[in-house]
């Protein structure tokens, strides 16, 4: 297993639907992300919630493109 998945494999073990859902980005303009989990077989509300987020956090919008060109020549 991955160093990385560690904080995925939890909900998939117990059974729980969940996804993650990009937030942001850092002062650094790294993303930024959360997990959101549902009771077993409440997929519907888990993407309902999720869509939610997505209009609060203003998910539509992209980056400036200045933080990713500026990052590429590094």
């Amino acid at each position: 297993m991955y160093l990385s998945d560690v904080l995925t494999i939890p909900c998939n073990l117990a059974g729980l639907p969940g996804l993650s859902l990009p937030c942001g980005l850092d002062s650094k303009g790294l993303p930024i992300g959360a997990q959101l989990l549902a009771p077993p077989l409440a997929e519907p509300l888990l993407f309902r919630a999720a869509r939610a987020c997505e209009k609060l956090i203003g998910f539509d919008q992209r980056p400036p493109e200045q933080g990713l060109a500026g990052s590429a020549g590094k």
